[in-house]
């Protein structure tokens, strides 16, 4: 059996039902049934393995789920409804009161209010650290740190962080590794191969690609699984079987798809970055990212998010919107179609300047989610924009 990523994305699938069907069918059912008492007792002590409760599995999720498990390298893993069910759920299940977390300042703006805001009520405190400093990571390490957590490419900065150096603190200090692997994808990176204890997805973004469906995964340890899945299945964030359904399917194309997507963005890139109106490109493969050496070492390719900065600051960004007829105007990213936003006057408008810059959001910034079209529309819409 070959272990090409390739296959394991499409030959990856459930077993056969009595009508033989090449495609894995649909499982719309909140319930299965028992042969008897006996079948049934032993199902619940878990004595035999058996969908019990589409809450707890379906055929559809353990399809996807063992997809992702293969892709990542991973031991186990469990769906959830979304990407932040997933990273709340992981927290939820393995942390206590008076645990630690040691995290990178440049996160999903969600994720940072699930540290600042609703941890803290069960006494689960947070220490950031720069990411451009990771040089100051140990010493926020105290003996109450559980969990040493970063997502790489950052959001939206496309801030690189070295996951070999990570996986070695962890290590050393006998700590968790989790990592946010959205951006990359199991096809671009594999945070477990350089220590990561616990991989984290929106399947919402690139594995469905198409602006469909939301969904999380959590991968990794088997231990930290279970934990995980005992959790889930009595707060009950599971992912529904159509929405696997659809990420299953959509994982067999995500190697050709995110191919094109990450041969776009470097052209993007560099238009960009030889533009009289953009400042800065910040684009993982292109040689002028301040951490090309770390993405080339861990990153098979750029990814698909290349952030800007335009000459002009907040009412430049504003215009540079208004501008675009192409691509779209919208706050999700990962899409066969491109998308750009402005996160200074949109997602992160709320926050403070200095808060802002704290984790590299200037007036100026632009993300753009490059999608699968022709490229050289993606670059005409971008230069009319910026004149």
């Amino acid at each position: 059996m070959s272990t090409h990523f390739e296959t394991q994305a499409i030959r990856t699938q459930t077993e056969r039902s009595q009508f033989s069907e090449h495609s894995t069918p649909l499982y719309l059912t909140s319930s299965f049934v028992f042969d008897d008492a006996e079948d049934m007792r032993a199902s619940f002590s878990e004595e035999k393995e058996k969908n019990l409760y589409s809450r707890f599995s379906n055929p559809n999720t353990t399809e996807f789920v063992d997809k992702v498990v293969a892709m990542e390298g991973a031991e186990a893993g469990y769906a959830f409804a979304t990407g932040m069910a997933a990273i709340f759920s992981t927290f939820g299940a393995l942390l206590e009161a008076g645990d630690h977390i040691v995290s990178a300042r440049s996160v999903f703006g969600s994720t940072h209010t699930l540290f600042t805001k609703y941890l803290p009520k069960w006494n689960i405190t947070t220490s950031y650290f720069d990411i451009n400093k990771p040089e100051t990571i140990e010493a926020l390490i105290t003996p109450n740190t559980k969990i040493l957590y970063a997502e790489s490419p950052t959001n939206p900065a496309i801030d690189i962080i070295d996951l070999e150096l990570l996986g070695s603190l962890a290590k050393k200090h006998n700590i968790l590794l989790v990592i946010d692997n959205c951006f990359a994808t199991p096809y671009l990176q594999n945070p477990i191969k350089f220590g990561a204890d616990l991989v984290l997805h929106s399947a919402t973004k690139l594995m469905d690609g198409q602006g469909r469906v939301l969904g999380g995964v959590t991968v990794g340890r088997a231990d930290l699984i279970r934990e995980i899945y005992l959790f889930s299945r009595n707060t009950g964030p599971a992912m529904s079987p159509f929405n696997a359904w659809v990420l299953s399917k959509s994982l067999e194309t995500l190697a050709i798809r995110v191919d094109r997507h990450c041969e776009n963005a470097l052209k993007v890139a560099e238009f960009l970055d030889n533009h009289k109106q953009v400042n800065w490109v910040k684009y993982p493969f292109l040689k002028s990212h301040p951490q090309y050496e770390v993405a080339k070492k861990q990153m098979k390719l750029g990814g698909n998010i290349v952030a800007f900065e335009v000459n002009g600051g907040i009412e430049a960004g504003r215009q540079f919107l208004n501008n675009i007829k192409l691509c779209s105007l919208s706050a999700n990213l990962g899409d066969t179609r491109t998308i750009v936003t402005h996160p200074a006057s949109t997602t992160h408008s709320k926050l403070t300047v200095s808060d802002r810059l704290e984790v590299s959001i200037t007036d100026g910034l632009v993300r753009i989610s490059v999608g699968l079209e022709n490229v050289d529309d993606i670059i005409s819409d971008l230069k009319q924009a910026l004149k």
